[in-house]
């Protein structure tokens, strides 16, 4: 049998196939990718066995618990664990802390003819190693962050890069107001999960390079940069992008109309469901920076953004043009030249599409 591990990089970098025999509550809390549930327990179980553990003592639990799981349902649920162990060989199993839900596990499955190993430790070891190496990158000064106005196709140019890390796609988020997609964002821990496992395998492939990251705020919709990435993107140099209005306009209008459009369509498989709910997506988007707007801004643009739906609806989605010029140039470019007078002075590359994309495919960065 293979031992059990506490070698924590190797699992994240190698994406090694996990078992994560914690009740549903808790894998949707925060769990780690490349990890199925296969809990020992369901959600109704585990509170039941938590109950009886303060009420009565640990071996009072033990004992309900393997009267809960008994039978059938425990057969059922040993023979879930042997398929993905015969499926991943390579894989392993965790709880929370490594102890007994693991412990149990491992057990059925060796009763069952196959020994699988656990990691030592498990789901809070794993939280709290990754955690300390998000320290340890952030304090490292290992950063370069990608900047630019709103519309300038940054993450477009960041996936033209080998070995950036898009904030945005790990938030399964555009980024702005607008920003919102057809599919949900993950949980904040599994955000952050993600992300730290992303730098360390970037550190991992090239650790003579800068991470490369794009200029973000607080919050990508609802999931937050954790605070020590926030501070060291404020300290680290900036490569600033270029580029003119129009072409931001039309890069907007490609993705938070037609793209946007089309992703709420495939979503709901229906046509019509899709654009209602597209369209309840952009009136709301709007409404979030109504006060930011002001009154009378916000009235001009939710009249022009109607007249754009209303031509959407019959056929020609253009009109959205003049609503997102309009937004862009008195609303977002404002804002953004007034942020970035506090970061002109770490400006280090400066240029357009075509010249940033040579600077950061460039070996000297």
């Amino acid at each position: 049998m293979r031992a059990d591990t506490e070698d924590f990089l190797s699992l994240f970098l190698n994406d090694t196939p996990l078992i994560d025999s914690r009740a549903p509550v808790e894998f949707t809390r925060g769990a780690f990718p490349n990890t199925v549930n296969l809990p020992l327990m369901t959600d109704s179980e585990r509170q039941q066995v938590g109950t009886c553990y303060k009420e009565q003592g640990q071996q009072a639990a033990i004992k309900l618990g393997h009267d809960l799981v008994n039978g059938d349902v425990k057969a059922q649920r040993v023979q879930a664990w042997v398929d993905f162990a015969e499926q991943n060989p390579d894989g392993y199993l965790y709880c929370f802390r490594g102890g007994l839900r693991s412990q149990i596990c491992q057990q059925w499955l060796h009763e069952a003819g196959c020994d699988y190993p656990r990691v030592t430790g498990g789901y809070k070891a794993m939280r709290r190693f990754l955690l300390e190496q998000l320290d340890k990158i952030c304090a490292s000064n290992k950063l370069l962050v990608l900047a630019g106005h709103t519309g300038a196709a940054k993450t477009e140019l960041l996936n033209a890069v080998p070995g950036t890390i898009d904030l945005e796609a790990l938030a399964n988020h555009r980024g702005s107001a607008f920003g919102k997609r057809a599919t949900e964002q993950p949980s904040q821990i599994d955000f952050e999960n993600r992300l730290i496992i992303a730098m360390l395998k970037q550190l991992h492939r090239s650790p003579e390079k800068p991470i490369v990251v794009e200029d973000e705020s607080r919050l990508i919709g609802r999931c937050a940069v954790p605070l020590e990435l926030r501070e060291a993107m404020g300290r680290a140099p900036l490569v600033r992008l270029d580029s003119d209005l129009e072409s931001r306009t039309e890069h907007s209008w490609l993705n938070y109309i037609l793209r946007k459009s089309s992703e709420w369509q495939q979503e709901l498989g229906d046509e019509a469901a899709g654009f209602d709910a597209f369209v309840y997506d952009l009136r709301d988007s709007l409404k979030r920076v109504q006060k930011r707007l002001g009154g009378d801004r916000y009235v001009e643009l939710s009249q022009m953004m109607e007249t754009a739906i209303d031509a959407h609806r019959a056929g020609d989605p253009s009109l959205h043009r003049e609503w997102i010029r309009r937004l862009l140039r008195d609303y977002y470019d404002p804002m953004y030249d007034w942020q970035w007078q506090r970061h002109e002075g770490r400006v280090v590359f400066q240029g357009e599409y075509s010249e940033v994309l040579r600077y950061l495919n460039s070996a000297h960065i």
